[in-house]
């Protein structure tokens, strides 16, 4: 089989309500390669045996750590506690950080609250760049990050290879429209959420695998792909939504 230019995984607050040994058991059961552990349940920041732990469980299955999906929101946690999380990270085996991007859409901010906001961000990209990892921005509704545009706004202003993007469809918009934002998104793109909602509606993701195989034909390969929640919230789907996702990138499980 060739070498996929995508890598496929699972973001651990899919199944908060398990442990880390189930997931990784039915991740790498479900062909999927490595994970993105959420700091709010799975791999609190300053849970070092835990962490250590997780990295042990990840060595036996053969299950990487994509990224570190942390609660640190941009201009309100304080700023001394970026370094817990990225020590964090690393014990758990990589170097992205997923972040929230404040908690105001740029549309809501002055241009005195927007200048003051992208210092906050330039300071965490320095901080970023001195311990060699990559912060990563989430597309998330209530965040400056929301809009593609000022999400584009903010990459160029920050303008640091250690300041980056996640992408994922937003479930209120048509598919047109996504595959327009994951273009604007792409360049600055470092993993993508992979979900079929519509609406407040989760579906199976094979429902929309023509509308995925458009939305990642915008992102340059190699990128990771990570399965965030479930249909139904039971573990029991995640190898038909892994099956699906493989499908997307067409490979077999």
């Amino acid at each position: 089989m060739k070498e996929s230019k995508y890598n496929p995984g699972l973001v651990s607050v899919s199944f908060r309500q398990l442990d880390p040994r189930t997931i990784i058991e039915a991740a790498r059961a479900a062909g999927l390669s490595c994970i993105e552990w959420g700091s709010d349940i799975h791999a609190p920041c300053r849970g070092a045996e835990r962490l250590r732990e997780i990295a042990a469980l990840q060595a036996e299955y053969g299950i990487a750590c994509s990224s570190y999906g942390t609660y640190f929101r941009l201009g309100e946690t304080p700023a001394e506690e970026l370094e817990d999380y990225i020590q964090a990270a690393k014990l758990l085996g990589t170097d992205i950080l997923r972040l929230w991007c404040g908690r105001k859409s740029g549309k809501d901010m002055t241009d005195a609250e927007k200048n003051g906001f992208f210092e906050v961000c330039r300071r965490a990209a320095d901080i970023a760049e001195n311990n060699g990892v990559t912060l990563c921005m989430e597309c998330h509704r209530g965040t400056f990050t929301e809009d593609p545009d000022d999400a584009v706004h903010l990459m160029e202003t920050v303008n640091s290879p250690n300041f980056r993007m996640y992408w994922q469809p937003f479930q209120w918009q048509s598919a047109e429209q996504n595959v327009e934002n994951a273009k604007k998104i792409a360049p600055f793109a470092e993993c993508v959420h992979v979900f079929n909602w519509k609406g407040d509606r989760k579906l199976p993701l094979a429902d929309a695998a023509c509308e995925w195989r458009e939305y990642i034909k915008a992102f340059f390969a190699p990128r990771t792909l990570l399965l965030e929640f479930m249909p139904n919230g039971t573990l029991e789907e995640l190898a038909g939504e892994a099956a699906a996702l493989k499908n997307i990138i067409g490979e077999n499980i």
